[in-house]
């Protein structure tokens, strides 16, 4: 049986631990965020100039296709559905963001590894787009 030293003790490391999963939800552990181990505020700053590139080339799509300009319409339209379902994670957390609603380690963490295929699938847009 456990005395009541073993027992505040015990108390004392659950909550010791409890602490730092939650500040490791803040802070990664090594190497930074994203693929490139960039600072907090460098991922940032790139996740959203992605955010603006994603949104440009869906502005520039939709507006080809309304207006039958696509020299390859069907090309541009899978490739404009690969870029939003690889983008869907960035897109829920702005989307969460301007809500003010919290995004959740998990989505961060979504986030962080598909930032850089959204980038690329957003450039992979930009030769079919007849400019």
């Amino acid at each position: 049986m456990m005395n009541i030293k073993s027992l505040i003790v015990l108390r004392s490391l659950a909550t010791l631990a409890i602490a730092a999963l939650i500040s490791g939800c803040a802070v990664p552990l090594f190497g930074g965020y994203g693929a490139n181990g960039q600072s907090r505020e460098e991922f940032e700053h790139h996740v959203e100039d992605i955010f603006r590139l994603q949104n440009q080339m869906t502005s520039e799509v939709m507006m080809l296709l309304e207006n039958d300009e696509a020299e390859k319409p069907e090309a541009l339209q899978q490739a404009e559905q690969h870029m939003q379902k690889v983008c869907a994670d960035l897109n829920e957390y702005v989307s969460r963001d301007i809500d003010g609603l919290s995004s959740g380690l998990f989505l961060r963490r979504r986030v962080e590894k598909s930032a850089i295929d959204c980038e690329q699938a957003a450039i992979a847009i930009k030769p079919l787009l007849n400019l």
